[in-house]
């Protein structure tokens, strides 16, 4: 009797199945059973060739080998990946293998993943897809019980390889072409460089910046405190000193002020949307500080480990109607700790569900990250892991729980003839935000005190035409600030909302239609690809662009960086998602525009300089150094790309300062390395060797070898902090 064989995209992903589907016997990249044998990718396992695959003169980059247009693109195993590779293979070649279920990540690029290797494999027989959004049991068994043909899902395919093949000649044919012609790592592409554009324009916006000074007026009466406004009542900013001093004077002479309008309003405030994987990232950034990055690794170890949370790729911020009468059961699963009461209350009350959240026409591969009815051991979840299911927990009590309402009271008061203004807000009913503890806060941290009223108790006894006694008035100095420089929480939301920059409707809508450039998956890795170039850096939260990437964003031609062109190639991707577009005519499209772009490079005037040069040669080719900030640490690397050297000139130990505790860097080379700290500690390595030696056991020397080891894996940095530790525990032994 044959065998069916499921391909999943990670070996986590693989194993789980494999149990769903009493596999139990373990091989060597795989584990079978009497029906199913289960293997895995390691995400890709085939790709794109390289140019050189193509011709041998491309090993070496030459402007005038410029452009590279394949007539038809190869596909070859990855190095790095290829034992697994010839596994699978051989899986699919036996002759006992009668069926394939393609079981990568339900979207676009876990297509791609399967169609690549089952295409280089030559695999001819019948093939189904699974497609589900959560590794749940229950998920896992329904969705083999339901599998579909994997032709209904050719055209997405299509759609995948068409993005990576038009990704191909136009990254890599401008890229060789700006290295080329100014000699230096340069870069370009359809997302980096409109993510990096929009940095830099925000850099320059700042830096042309000049604040004004400008005056605001405040009286203060029993119990709360009123913003003048000027007569339409839309600013409190006064820019004309003389005029902000007699208006001061003329509030100050009145003494009283009469209530002219007083309005109570009956609001609410309806629940927060979902998380996408977007969403979760900003809040992840904003209260704790965590990169997409890392948030992504997180919430993918809560999707695929504990399996506590739904597909976490996911652009969409709504469920479908299938989801519903599942709701109740995860609404159980998370009934436990601080959880418990509003899990209960919406049980109790009934879930009650509307467009809001349930809605089939915005849900497109997944919907919204929510939990799954898989019963939650917070014990085995580390800090960061807890922090992120916290968020999504609360989001998914949030979206169930009843609006917030609440009676808004707003109180124009006139003074000496000025209007001044003060709003105040009674809850009546909490709603969701109970589920967040502070009611009246407000998620606009960017709100201004005075273009948006802070909201003040007020008391109830209030009447229109009443009298005031006005007991002070101030006159609020303040300039205007220059827009914040983005943070990753800000700007995954610029490249979210990259349709705003978008003029054709057309465009725009397509491009809306996608989420913005790049993918809720791709957005982090984007932004680490630009920070480990060197284009932009990490300033505590704040992103700032290198000089490097300012001169790349003068040299790149302009129809990179606009968004546009993610817009016109995601209009096109979608048809051909859909069968009503040509697929071959879309690459054809794109070699002539790869061709028009090299043409733009080469015959620029413009000119690359390195203004981060030192006075530091290279070991290997004599040429100057350039000092850039890495991931670890500052780093000089030579400038010559063919070269490729660089080395650490300093980088952040674990090693504590005796004085403030906080950790150190290692500067210098050799015997002069030393630590120094903010608070202007210094010591030489060799010297705190010594003094660790004799105050420290030998189990805490080893956990510290430890902790730098796998902090500088595979990097060339605090070896000689490693090699003096090591040698003095040899001498202990």
């Amino acid at each position: 009797m044959g065998k069916i064989l499921v391909l999943a995209e990670k070996p986590s992903v693989g194993r789980e199945l494999a149990r769903v589907l009493k596999c139990t016997r373990t091989n060597n990249g795989y584990i079978s059973g009497d029906k199913y044998i289960v293997t895995w990718a390691l995400g890709h396992l085939v790709t794109l060739a390289d140019p050189d695959a193509y011709d041998e003169k491309y090993k070496t980059w030459q402007i005038n080998d410029l452009p590279m247009l394949p007539e038809t693109m190869k596909l070859v195993v990855i190095k790095e990946t290829s034992k697994q590779f010839k596994i699978v293979r051989d899986l699919l070649t036996k002759s006992d293998t009668d069926e394939l279920v393609i079981a990568t990540d339900a979207g676009r690029e876990g297509e791609l993943v399967a169609r690549w290797i089952i295409n280089k494999a030559g695999f001819r027989k019948p093939i189904k897809r699974l497609w589900i959004s959560s590794q749940t049991d229950k998920a896992i068994q329904e969705g083999f019980r339901n599998l579909k043909p994997s032709r209904d899902y050719d055209n997405l395919f299509y759609s995948a390889q068409c993005r990576s093949e038009a990704d191909w000649l136009v990254g890599l044919n401008v890229t060789r072409a700006l290295t080329c012609k100014y000699n230096a790592q340069l870069s370009a592409g359809r997302v980096q460089t409109p993510t990096l554009a929009m940095v830099v324009a925000r850099e320059k916006e700042i830096q042309e910046f000049r604040p004004k000074e400008f005056y605001t007026i405040q009286a203060a009466t029993d119990g709360f405190t009123m913003d003048w406004r000027d007569p339409k009542g839309t600013s409190g900013r006064i820019f004309d000193k003389v005029k902000a001093d007699e208006l001061l004077a003329r509030v100050k002479l009145a003494g009283t002020g009469k209530i002219v309008v007083l309005v109570k309003e009956n609001k609410i405030e309806l629940q927060p949307l979902a998380y996408d994987l977007t969403e979760l990232q900003r809040d992840a950034n904003r209260k704790y500080g965590y990169t997409a990055k890392k948030t992504l690794s997180y919430i993918q170890i809560l999707y695929e480990k504990h399996k506590i949370v739904t597909y976490p790729r996911t652009d969409s911020k709504y469920i479908s109607d299938d989801i519903v009468p599942t709701l109740a059961e995860r609404l159980k699963c998370i009934s436990f700790g601080d959880y418990a009461p509003f899990a209960k209350q919406i049980l109790r009350n009934g879930i009650k569900t509307s467009k809001r959240f349930v809605d089939n026409s915005k849900v497109s591969d997944h919907h919204a990250i929510i939990p799954t009815e898989e019963y939650v051991d917070l014990s085995k979840l580390t800090n960061e892991e807890r922090r992120v299911y916290d968020l999504i927990v609360k989001r998914f009590l949030a979206v169930l729980s009843a609006p917030c309402q609440y009676e808004q009271t707003s109180v124009k008061v006139d003074i000496g003839g000025e209007s001044f203004h003060v709003s105040g807000k009674i809850i009546n009913s909490a709603g969701w935000k109970s589920v967040y503890g502070n009611v009246l806060s407000s998620d606009d941290d960017d709100s201004e005190l005075e273009e948006s009223l802070k909201e003040q108790g007020l008391p109830a006894t209030l009447v229109k035409g009443q009298s005031l006694k006005i007991n002070t008035t101030r006159l609020v100095i303040g300039k205007t600030k220059p827009p914040s420089r983005y943070n990753e929480a800000t700007l995954l939301t610029a490249m979210e909302n990259s349709g705003k920059l978008v003029k054709d409707r057309d465009l725009k809508a397509a491009i809306d239609n996608v989420s913005g450039i790049g993918t809720p998956a791709t957005r982090a890795d984007i932004i680490e690809k630009l920070c480990n170039n060197f284009y932009m850096e990490r300033q505590g939260k704040q992103l700032h662009p290198t000089s490097k990437g300012i001169q790349l964003m003068g040299l790149v031609p302009d129809d990179l960086k606009s968004p546009e062109l993610t817009a016109r190639w995601e209009q096109q991707l979608a048809l051909i998602g859909k069968g009503k577009h040509d697929r071959k005519a879309f690459i054809g499209e794109m070699k002539k525009y790869a061709g028009k772009l090299v043409t733009n490079v080469v015959s620029s005037s413009l000119l690359y300089k390195h203004d981060n040069i030192t006075r530091e040669k290279c070991p290997n080719c004599g040429k100057f150094l350039l000092s850039v900030k890495g991931k670890k640490g500052d780093m000089l690397v030579c400038q010559d790309r063919d070269c490729g050297y660089r080395k650490s000139t300093m980088t952040m130990s674990n090693a504590r300062c005796p004085d403030c505790h906080k950790n150190m860097e290692l500067i210098g080379d050799g015997d002069n390395k030393t630590f120094k700290c903010a608070c202007g500690y210094r010591e030489k390595l060799s010297s705190y060797t010594k003094r660790r030696s004799e105050s420290v056991g030998k189990n805490d020397v080893k956990e510290f070898l430890s902790n730098q080891k796998n902090e500088n894996k595979n990097k060339n940095m605090n070896t000689a902090l490693a090699d003096a530790l090591a040698k003095m525990l040899g001498k202990d032994k």
